[in-house]
């Protein structure tokens, strides 16, 4: 029996990877000396790039004050202080923040606090969350359930609780020939609508939604209007309105909360990746006042917790990213990049006879490969194209988010681009330029 090359479960137990030595700015590099680009931030989390000395410093003063403290017994200036700073910053009415250690974490936290939130104000009939097809909300049961990921909730189907899934707003393929982007969005609302109906708006806990959706279905952007309506509709029934801002969140669009674009206050917002910029694991739930109110007025408890909640080094981390985040203007960066970015991909895939959309915002866009760029038909999943680009980036030295399932989780195949809010305009030519390269070299290997 031979001895295995790694005693790592990795998530692809026949894939050999390469091993990061080092990381600096936009650029990972292997212990072979082999630099990459790192133009998707991981998964949407470096915004800051790598090694950034304001952050690495923060923590190791955290280390040297209190690594590590359980919060059934203290709390921590540092975790306090980051608070403050995400109700300062976040959407009105929101009081409170909510630790914990990531995405997964933030969304599962957020479906309980809701849940909570109407036993505590007599309301326990209330049981059912609504969410939408080809969302990704997290890899955990309660986060796989609300989740519409076909292909990671299959064969887990049996332990998920039941959730009800209406349209994803997906304007590329869901807006009717003829329709307006607003008569597009009344539709989907309507649809929503049915399905309050359906279970009773009596006995609906919450909608949750991607503000602006993420690995799933590649940066789909809702078409204007459609989350206000969806905001009016949830709240003439006392729903729960939860976006998860995990991937676009903190600063990734463009704003801080990609809802302030839409004109949207949610009841809850899920926070993660942005939010410590990859230096320690860390999200959160930022909750209204009135949920915490009812909290504090019922059983003076929220009834969930975690070992890690609240780590102070994760904390220190997540402090610093925001504060360099604001100090250096890098909002308007991201804005203003993101600008440079969709006009490298025009140049590049506008006219591509197998790229059928770009989509996104700020530093958040995709691209979506098509066989037929005509009649939007996908490639033959078969083909698995996300994995060929995948890999011809990665000899070219370019991290970038593919992922296959788009459409419907089988087929169809797109690209994510996430950067770090420090990226260059000659970073970005770099980035579409060898991005380019690869799609033309995966698309020749795939005929």
């Amino acid at each position: 029996m031979t001895t295995p090359a790694t005693r790592i479960l990795h998530r692809q137990i026949h894939h050999r990877l390469p091993v990061a030595a080092h990381a600096s700015g936009m650029t990972l590099t292997d212990t072979a000396g082999r630099d990459y680009i790192d133009a998707s931030g991981g998964a949407a989390v470096s915004c800051l790039g790598h090694g950034h000395p304001e952050v690495i410093a923060a923590m190791h003063a955290q280390i040297d004050r209190v690594a590590y403290a359980h919060t059934s017994f203290f709390t921590t200036d540092v975790a306090e202080e980051l608070a403050s700073e995400l109700v300062r910053t976040a959407p009105a009415g929101m009081t409170h923040a909510y630790f914990v250690s990531g995405g997964s974490e933030a969304v599962e936290a957020a479906l309980k606090m809701a849940r909570q939130y109407f036993v505590e104000i007599g309301q326990p009939q209330r049981q059912h969350f609504i969410a939408r097809q080809q969302s990704y909300h997290g890899n955990t049961l309660g986060a796989l359930a609300v989740g519409g990921n076909e292909w990671r909730r299959r064969q887990f189907a049996p332990l998920l609780i039941p959730v009800t899934h209406v349209s994803a707003c997906y304007e590329y393929r869901g807006r009717a020939a003829g329709e307006t982007a607003d008569a597009y969005g009344q539709r989907l609302v309507q649809e929503l609508a049915g399905a309050i109906d359906r279970l009773g708006g009596e006995n609906v806990i919450a909608f949750v939604a991607e503000t602006v959706g993420g690995a799933t279905s590649g940066a789909l952007t809702p078409v204007p209007g459609y989350l206000k309506g969806v905001r009016d509709l949830c709240s003439r029934h006392g729903i729960l309105l939860i976006l998860d801002e995990v991937m676009c969140g903190m600063g990734r669009t463009g704003t801080l909360h990609a809802c302030e674009q839409e004109g949207v206050v949610p009841d809850l917002i899920t926070i993660a990746k942005g939010l410590g910029g990859g230096y320690q694991p860390i999200g959160a739930v930022l909750a209204q006042g009135a949920i915490v109110d009812a909290f504090s007025r019922g059983s003076g408890l929220f009834q969930h917790g975690h070992t890690y909640l609240g780590h102070p080094v994760a904390c220190a981390a997540a402090l610093a990213v925001q504060r360099v985040i604001h100090r250096d203007g890098l909002l308007a960066q991201v804005q203003r990049q993101g600008h440079g970015l969709r006009e490298r991909l025009q140049a590049a895939f506008g006219t591509h006879d197998h790229v059928g959309d770009i989509r996104g915002r700020g530093l958040f866009q995709a691209i979506e490969l098509v066989h037929d760029r005509a009649t939007k038909a996908p490639f033959d999943p078969a083909l698995k194209l996300h994995a060929r680009i995948k890999a011809q980036c990665m000899e070219r030295g370019l991290m970038v988010y593919p992922t296959g399932g788009t459409i419907d989780g089988a087929r169809g195949d797109h690209v994510l681009l996430a950067p770090p809010f420090i990226a260059s305009d000659a970073d970005l030519d770099a980035i579409v330029g060898r991005l380019a390269d690869a799609v033309r070299a995966a698309l020749a290997s795939a005929r």
